[in-house]
């Protein structure tokens, strides 16, 4: 199964929309956001995506996300701000991440085969001994474009692979995969 990995998508419709085109053309089937949505108008362009999120600091209008996830439907949901997943036999902690501190405690403790948090605006993909680190990158104007990327985890190979919203063909350059 392909996982689509996705964070700090700030209202920015046209690269939630170009990440669905993405998404979509590696067969994902389950998409995870890490948080700072913002506001709903962006969470029914995963319809169609088994959608699973949390809460980021920049997201203040709670009620309306709940809402917006609720009218996904399925298995979708908007966890609060920490969520233990589970897909392919592979565990996830996916947080938000303000605290890298944090971050690094999740990935050193290796309970989890993958941790996906967001928040830094930066991409990344390293190996903490069993435990697989995931930041996706970001998504508004300030960010470098080498960063402005989504993430594909493939569960059978426990490979990432990073995409550019950027770009309309390839893989982003210099991204490391797992």
């Amino acid at each position: 199964m392909n996982i689509g990995i996705i964070a700090d998508t700030h209202d920015n419709v046209a690269a939630v929309e170009r990440a669905i085109e993405l998404f979509d053309a590696a067969g994902v089937e389950v998409v995870v956001h890490c948080g700072d949505f913002v506001a709903p108008p962006v969470i029914p362009h995963f319809e169609g995506f088994e959608l699973h999120g949390v809460l980021g600091n920049n997201d203040g209008e709670i009620a309306g996300l709940e809402a917006a996830f609720d009218s996904l439907g399925g298995e979708s949901e908007l966890h609060g701000r920490f969520a233990n997943l589970e897909f392919d036999g592979l565990s996830f902690a996916v947080l938000h991440g303000e605290s890298k501190a944090e971050v690094e405690t999740l990935a050193a403790a290796e309970t989890y085969d993958v941790v996906c948090y967001g928040h830094h605006h930066e991409r990344e993909c390293t190996e903490r001994g069993r435990t697989t680190l995931v930041n996706p990158g970001g998504h508004f104007p300030s960010i470098p474009a080498d960063h402005r990327t989504v993430a594909i985890l493939d569960t059978l190979s426990e490979s990432v692979r990073f995409r550019s919203v950027l770009e309309a063909e390839g893989d982003a350059a210099g991204g490391p995969s797992a």
